[in-house]
């Protein structure tokens, strides 16, 4: 039905209701409500809700999403990364996400380079955008390891903080290494 990829260590499928429960981990880490939000998340049964109200309808509008992280030796849900249509973002934005116990091991990276390449190569995309905290350090490297670039600031729809905007065009890409 949907598009399923895959990398060395990660299985990526658009991240469904079954999903909840790392949805519910995810957006309740200090990591998540620091540098994204704070989305209210508090029990399962509203992930799951939110995955339904906000995630799938753009699955099936776009063809794309979030897709959950899934270790490929053990089957576990590791965190998210995907293609998002943002309020607030003029174009499609690349976000990411990991569970704490799984950060610093290269997952974000392998993820994300096979959903930016996705993006341009499945989903025919001519840019992609990435927004992220002036303070979350961790993800401006990782924007720039992807070959984006820092294109200013801006500000999302009902917040006074101004966050970093990074572009990337289809064009300016780097010769993508073969998944």
């Amino acid at each position: 039905m949907y598009t399923e990829f895959k990398t060395e260590r990660l299985r990526l499928r658009p991240t469904l209701e079954e999903d909840a429960e790392l949805i519910y981990q995810l957006m309740n880490t200090d990591k998540f409500i620091k540098y994204v939000d704070d989305r209210g998340i508090i029990s399962i049964p509203m992930a799951a809700d939110y995955i339904k109200r906000m995630m799938l309808p753009q699955l099936k509008a776009l063809g794309f999403s979030s897709y959950t992280m899934i270790t490929k030796h053990d089957e576990v849900k590791i965190g998210t990364c995907g293609l998002y249509n943002r309020d607030g973002v003029a174009g499609i934005d690349i976000g990411f996400g990991l569970l704490p116990g799984f950060e610093g091991l290269g997952y974000a990276y392998e993820a994300s380079h096979r959903i930016l390449n996705a993006a341009f190569d499945e989903f025919k995309l001519n840019e992609v955008k990435a927004i992220t905290s002036k303070e979350n350090f961790s993800s401006q490297k990782l924007l720039e390891k992807l070959g984006l670039q820092k294109d200013g600031v801006t500000k999302l729809p009902n917040s006074d903080e101004e966050i970093l905007l990074y572009t990337l065009a289809a064009n300016k890409r780097r010769i993508a290494q073969k998944d």
